[in-house]
């Protein structure tokens, strides 16, 4: 699989406007979606939810199948800012490309974002979500000129990339998700159709989502902070409920060993 050139030539254009009077061609999920993230571990798939987030790679289309038979949607996962030495795809990407190592995450190091290269890789997997039959992608780690990456990645290079991440899942006529990102929702809004956010409790960054709530896109939330104290549950579920965030407590691994939904 391998995207043609020609087409991502298109893909890196401006992106053109209709001045919002046209229907988008794909899922978009609404402000108060029920939802489901698990990336690890056999997908547990009886949650009364409209929407299930779950590995590109390691979800077989079969269980994709079956959830959208059941009326759920599905969003397929991948990470679009590091590399992977387990993927079926790591032969693809060159030494020149892999920086410093992602935190603890082992077996993960950042991208050069600013390679063709590793924009053809990301339009393969999208193209890959396509045909494996899912609504949607979730592309991750897509804040690297934030991160000591071992790369000179700057903002401007970071939204060309972003865009060019959503621009590729549309053509696919797939729904895409912003992941954190914080410092570029304004200029980041209009492109995606929804986001999906880890801890910005923790770092007092919720406000900067605002913009997919006004726009009346949902906010997917996160929380890493396991607590069995229902009265500490209850209080920060009131305080996504203000924000009109969708969150749920979820274990670090995603795979569904406990969930403490706030819907």
């Amino acid at each position: 699989m391998d995207l043609p050139l020609n087409l991502l030539a298109a893909l890196l254009l401006p992106l053109p406007t209709d001045g919002g009077n046209l229907a988008p061609e794909w899922y978009q999920p609404h402000v108060d979606v029920q939802w489901q993230i698990q990336l690890q571990g056999e997908i547990n798939t009886g949650y009364d939810v409209e929407l299930y987030v779950v590995d590109l790679f390691d979800t077989e289309e079969s269980v994709i199948q079956d959830l959208q038979a059941a009326g759920k949607k599905v969003i397929c996962y991948f990470s679009a800012g590091t590399y992977e030495n387990w993927r079926p795809d790591r032969y693809r990407f060159l030494p020149t490309e892999k920086g410093r190592r992602l935190g603890n995450w082992p077996g993960e190091r950042w991208l050069d974002i600013r390679s063709l290269n590793v924009r053809k890789r990301m339009a393969d997997r999208i193209e890959l979500a396509a045909q494996k039959g899912c609504d949607g992608v979730d592309p991750d780690n897509v804040d690297g000129y934030t991160n000591e990456t071992g790369f000179p990645l700057n903002s401007r290079q970071q939204l060309s990339y972003n865009r060019f991440l959503f621009r590729t899942a549309h053509q696919y006529s797939l729904a895409v998700s912003l992941k954190n990102d914080l410092q570029q929702v304004r200029e980041l809004v209009d492109y995606a159709d929804f986001a999906i956010n880890e801890s910005c409790h923790e770092w007092r960054e919720c406000h900067l989502l605002q913009p997919f709530i006004d726009a009346g896109k949902p906010v997917l939330h996160i929380d890493y902070r396991f607590s069995q104290d229902a009265g500490e549950r209850t209080f920060h579920c009131e305080h996504m409920e203000i924000l009109g965030f969708r969150s749920m407590t979820l274990p670090l691994a995603l795979d569904d060993s406990f969930r403490f939904s706030c819907f």
